[in-house]
């Protein structure tokens, strides 16, 4: 049988807070890893903003742009998730993916820069050119940007 595993204080990803024996009040430990959990899951962002809205409403989520002010000083470039009537910040990580419903973009943080999906190139010259082709392609495109997967 192996040894049981030991556990910090918090989750190495996100630093969603563990439980440990003896603890008194689990719950709230555990109701802050289901708000952070709650937010990071299929994240959709409300927008890119250095001001946090007058009037949030939980369960919605920001971008937080640089040079933050208000309760967001000191959190630029990270995500503002509001819960419980209280902000809670997370640092991106590679790999994570975004909605963010002001452009219809999704975006993927990729070595520390949020990146949304770049079109491929038009075809253009070869020996053989089947219009039709290349029209079905355009086409394609097109709707993989109006549909937010790709830049525009």
């Amino acid at each position: 049988m192996s040894d049981p595993i030991t556990f910090e204080n918090s989750s190495a990803r996100f630093g969603l807070p563990l439980l440990f024996v003896g603890q008194a009040q689990k719950e709230a430990f555990v109701n802050e890893a289901l708000s952070l959990l709650d937010g990071l899951v299929h994240c959709a962002i409300e927008a890119e903003l250095a001001n946090p809205p007058s009037t949030p409403t939980d369960g919605m989520a920001w971008l937080v742009a640089p040079n933050p002010s208000g309760d967001w000083l000191g959190h630029a470039g990270k995500l503002a998730l509001r819960q419980a009537g209280q902000w809670l910040y997370v640092s991106p990580r590679d790999g994570m993916r975004v909605l963010n419903k002001g452009s219809g973009q999704e975006a993927r943080m990729i070595a520390g820069s949020w990146r949304a999906p770049l079109p491929p190139t038009q075809a253009s010259g070869g020996s053989i050119i089947d219009a039709e082709a290349r029209t079905m392609l355009a086409d394609l495109v097109l709707a993989l940007r109006e549909a937010g997967i790709f830049a525009t």
